[in-house]
């Protein structure tokens, strides 16, 4: 062990987030003046936010991820960023398909890091299991830093196809990205992090293509989610079980009800999940924080955008506790977090 690396079982913290958000927000009625026959436009999946946000044509996730890490360099200094030891990234729509964004993103950043890891199983949960991961190598010495990058890119390019904008699904997702900065200290300490995953649901997510081939293969049809009413109602279950009972086994570790949490940050997929998450915690709107009026679906960087904005709005105050919550995919993965904030 070097001497710039942490003692075993040291405390790890979440010590602040940056986020980005591309452009200027688009309305809704973008989307309606593409709108086509649908049979699951009156879908409660598909309800659309008011505003989102498209990544530009050229502009690649690395560029995303520096922007938002633009806020932390501010208060930090670069020199904290540059020298983080474990960087740990998500992408949504990786800009290459054969390896992650990890290698780019340390490059672009200035970071020569001992651990580099690119976590595509978390999906819209990612940023937690990017807080699981860094705190467990942290916390047995590997290090005392580490950055967690999420982008959802996917809105402005997959969603925003000619005839994918035309469906229902197309007018909900959101991009933007987020950065979370970890550190061996009892600043925001990490209280507890459940995570787990429900591989019988993997393969619920689909791509479809009209007419149908491998996602790979060259094509004339474009690609979307393959939502069904079937699927639909699977997931709306799975998504209504899967958050609460992860959230509950971290208060239950962490000696707290949930009624009793400051502040649920989760995932934001539609409004009947949002809703449905905070009457199963028990908690009143004002403490459920969300952007899905004015950012959509922001998939793995909703969390992150979400506690952000947080504790600028001064939501989030030192000393409380804020429960970090998703599910993923068709529901083949969640996770929950607790952090007792320690103020900027």
């Amino acid at each position: 062990m070097t001497a710039a690396h942490a003692r075993s079982d040291s405390i790890v913290s979440l010590t602040d987030v940056a986020t980005y958000l591309p452009g200027e927000p688009i309305g809704a009625d973008y989307y309606a003046q593409f709108a086509d026959s649908d049979d699951l436009r009156d879908n409660v999946m598909f309800r659309a936010p008011k505003y989102r946000h498209h990544v530009a044509p050229d502009e690649s996730a690395i560029d995303m991820i520096e922007r938002a890490a633009a806020g932390l360099i501010d208060r930090h200094g670069h020199d904290v960023i540059a020298a983080v030891d474990v960087l740990i990234t998500h992408t949504q729509l990786p800009d290459m398909p054969f390896y992650g964004g990890g290698g780019g993103i340390a490059h672009r950043l200035g970071m020569k890091p001992d651990w580099v890891l690119d976590l595509h199983n978390g999906g819209c949960a990612a940023f937690v299991l990017g807080m699981q991961v860094a705190s467990k190598l942290l916390g047995s010495g590997e290090g005392r830093t580490a950055l967690i990058a999420v982008v959802q890119n996917a809105a402005g390019q997959v969603f925003d196809q000619p005839s994918i904008r035309r469906k229902a699904q197309a007018s909900v997702p959101g991009d933007g990205a987020a950065v979370g900065l970890l550190t061996v200290s009892d600043r925001s300490p990490i209280l507890d992090v459940e995570c787990r995953t429900y591989g019988e649901f993997a393969g619920d997510m689909t791509l479809a293509v009209d007419p149908p081939r491998k996602w790979w293969q060259p094509g004339v049809g474009e690609g979307c989610i393959g939502f069904t009413e079937s699927k639909i109602t699977k997931v709306l279950a799975r998504g209504n079980r899967q958050v609460p009972e992860v959230s509950y086994a971290v208060c239950d570790r962490i000696g707290i009800e949930p009624k009793d949490l400051d502040l649920l940050v989760t995932n934001q997929p539609n409004r009947v999940f949002l809703r449905n998450w905070r009457e199963a915690l028990e908690l009143p709107r004002e403490r459920h924080v969300d952007t899905f009026d004015v950012c959509g679906n922001l998939f793995a960087a909703g969390i992150p955008v979400n506690l952000e904005r947080a504790v600028s709005e001064g939501r989030l105050n030192e000393g409380d506790v804020v429960m970090m919550a998703a599910f993923a995919h068709a529901g083949d993965f969640a996770g929950a977090a607790a952090v007792r904030w320690g103020g900027r």
